[in-house]
Order: structure tokens, then C-alpha cells, then sequence
């Protein structure tokens, strides 16, 4: 059963952290909004479009810097409870830290379960709409630009068969220098190859020009060519590239499908993807932690007032975030186990909590 003081804790952990994010995301609207208008003038962006967009950007935004909006709410009212002396008045009446810890441990995991859901169900879609807005209308290249590089993609369709483009058009879905291996036993079975292959969407068939399909033979092999040929492959064009930020858009089924669709081919691209399925686990996990060491930082009635906690937590939130961007980025460029890398910041601030912990409680 929650006491009064428990649902007075409880009420400012959640009611600080909602006027944390109204507080910042407009501020963050109108700063997006003066660096992009003049874009938005230029490609004659419809008014609904924009709306979406700051839709999908408050999203996508709130989900980014949530952990710096909790840990700063936090400390905020329990700095100002300290200052009150309304700390020291609970652990005087015989409450012990621990216990004094609990509607914050009860807020924290509102929190991160609102959080875990969002990141499941309503950040991807946020996601797909905030980047599909941005390299349309806001960034050079355009739509070509979503892809990265399209050029010399080399891909593993299945166990046996291997395809290659020297280049590929998203908005005509055509590809260039097209050759496609199937193996058998580790040998050689077919190579198809064609200076150019184009999806027809409407029968979900493929045209190849200038084809030239050559099967190997025991003694001699086999060739047939042709100007234009029609074909059905198990591929589709746009897998050969997806678009960057594809991992991020897609809900939490569609992701795990796609990175064992991926994993089969070979991708190079699996560790950007693992990343993002890890994040949607370990962001919600660090509800608790930062929740710890903000009042453990923030418990104690300092000198400096509330302006000293507000600088250490400013601190400490941007420290978090920073190591968390920065292993982000080690697991997707280098060897680092992406699992790893993604919760390394939680374990070692994880530590620094227990550690903080422990000399608040003296």
C-alpha cells in the first residue's frame, strides 16, 4: 500500500517529468522550425506535411533525450524537497533511505514501461515519417540520399545464391551491371548476368537486358542469350539497399524478422540493426538507474542551493548520453559486440548509482 508520502513523491516525480517535456519540446519545435523554414519555403511544403512532421519529431525527439528530461525532473523536485527540509523531516520520522527510495523505484518503472511501449509500437512510425520528411524536402540528394551508397552492392539472397549491381535508381527501381551466382556444393551451378534489370510492379516481375545466362557442364558449358527476358526471383530491388535508418522503423516483430533476414544474407549492416533493438531494451532499463543517482545527488541539502544539484546532474545526464552515442557508434563501425556496447553505459552508471547510493544512505 502507498502511504501519503508516498503519493506525494509519486505525484511530483510523474507531474516534474511531464512539465520537463512540455518545457523543452516546444523549445526544440520553434529551434527546429527557424533552421528549417526557409527549406520547407524552397520545396513548397504542404501545411498538413509540416504538421506530421512536428508530430512525428516531438516523438521522435522526446524518445531521443528522455533519459536527460527524467534524470533533470528529478533532481529538480528532490533538490527542492531537500531545500524545504522535507528530505530530512521523512528520515527523521524513522523512514529509512531504501524505503524512502520506493515511489521513485514505483515512478521509474511507469516510466520505462511507457517508454518500452513507445519504442515498440509508436517510435517506429515516428521515426519512418521524422527521416522520410527530412531527406525529401530538407536534405541534399533527396530520396537517392536515404540509401547511402547504391553503388557496387554486393548481397547474399539465400544459401546458394549470390547477386550483384554495379548500381541502382530507387525512383526508376532499376539496377545496372546486374549478375546473379548459384552454388551447389560449393561449385558453380548457373551465372546470370544482364547490363540491366528493372521491377515491374504490376505482375511482381523482373525485366533483364542484354541476358546472358550461362550454365556450367561437366564438359562443356551451356549459354543462352537473349535482348529481354521476363523473370520471377525471390528478391526484391529495394533490399539490395534499404534505406539507413530502416532499423528504426520498424515495430518491435518486424525487426526481428528483418535482422534474421539480414543475417542470413550476410549483411554488413547487422551490427547498425542489432544496436537499434538493443536500445529499445536498455533505454527503458536506464529509467531506474538515473533515477538513483539523481537522488543520491540530489537528496543532500548543498551550499550552492538547487542551481549546484541542477549542474551535477546537467553533468552526469549529458555524460550518459554522450557514452551512450559514442558505443552506439563503436558497435556499428568496429568490432565491438553491439549487445556489449549498448549496455555498457547502463552497467557503469549502474555502478556509479550504487556507489552513490551508499553514501547517501550515511
Amino acid at each position: 500500500m502507498l502511504t501519503i508520502i508516498d503519493k506525494y513523491i509519486l505525484k511530483r516525480y510523474l507531474a516534474t517529468f511531464a512539465v520537463m517535456l512540455l518545457l523543452f519540446i516546444p523549445i526544440g519545435i520553434v529551434v527546429d522550425v527557424s533552421e528549417k523554414i526557409n527549406k520547407m519555403l524552397e520545396n513548397k511544403v504542404a501545411f498538413l506535411e509540416i504538421a506530421l512532421y512536428y508530430y512525428n519529431f516531438t516523438v521522435y525527439f522526446a524518445n531521443s533525450l528522455f533519459p536527460i528530461f527524467l534524470f533533470l525532473s528529478v533532481i529538480w523536485f528532490t533538490s527542492k524537497l531537500a531545500n524545504d527540509t522535507e528530505i530530512i523531516a521523512i528520515l527523521s520520522s524513522g523512514i529509512s533511505f531504501t524505503r524512502f527510495l520506493r515511489p521513485y523505484i514505483i515512478g521509474a518503472s511507469i516510466v520505462s514501461v511507457f517508454v518500452l511501449l513507445m519504442g515498440f509500437f509508436v517510435v517506429p512510425a515516428a521515426s519512418e515519417g521524422f527521416n522520410n520528411f527530412r531527406y525529401t524536402y530538407l536534405k541534399g540528394g533527396g530520396k537517392e540520399a536515404m540509401r547511402g551508397d547504391n553503388t557496387d552492392v554486393y548481397r547474399q539472397i539465400s544459401d546458394t545464391e549470390f547477386i550483384y549491381v554495379n548500381s541502382f535508381n530507387t525512383e526508376s527501381k532499376t539496377a545496372f551491371n546486374f549478375s546473379l551466382e548459384k552454388f551447389k556444393n560449393q561449385k558453380l551451378v548457373h551465372k546470370i548476368t544482364a547490363t540491366r534489370i528493372k521491377w515491374n510492379p504490376k505482375d511482381s516481375t523482373y525485366t533483364m537486358y542484354d541476358y546472358t545466362k550461362r550454365t556450367v557442364g561437366e564438359l562443356n558449358d551451356k549459354i543462352e542469350k537473349a535482348p529481354q527476358k521476363e523473370a520471377v526471383f525471390t528478391f526484391d530491388l529495394e533490399d539490395l539497399t534499404p534505406v539507413i535508418y530502416i532499423a528504426e522503423t520498424l515495430s518491435l516483430g518486424k525487426l526481428n524478422a528483418f535482422i534474421a533476414k539480414e543475417r542470413e544474407r550476410g549483411s554488413s549492416n547487422i551490427n547498425v540493426y542489432l544496436v537499434v533493438l538493443y536500445k529499445k531494451y536498455s533505454v527503458p532499463v536506464s529509467a531506474f538507474i538515473l533515477t538513483i543517482i539523481a537522488v543520491a545527488v540530489s537528496a543532500m541539502k548543498r551550499r550552492g542551493g538547487m542551481g549546484t544539484n541542477l549542474a551535477i546532474g546537467i553533468a552526469l545526464a549529458f555524460a550518459f548520453v554522450f557514452f551512450d552515442k559514442i558505443f552506439g557508434v563503436l558497435a556499428e563501425k568496429s568490432s565491438i559486440p553491439p549487445m556489449l556496447a549498448v549496455w555498457l553505459p547502463n552497467i557503469a552508471f549502474g555502478i556509479l548509482a550504487i556507489y552513490l547510493l551508499r553514501n547517501a544512505k550515511r
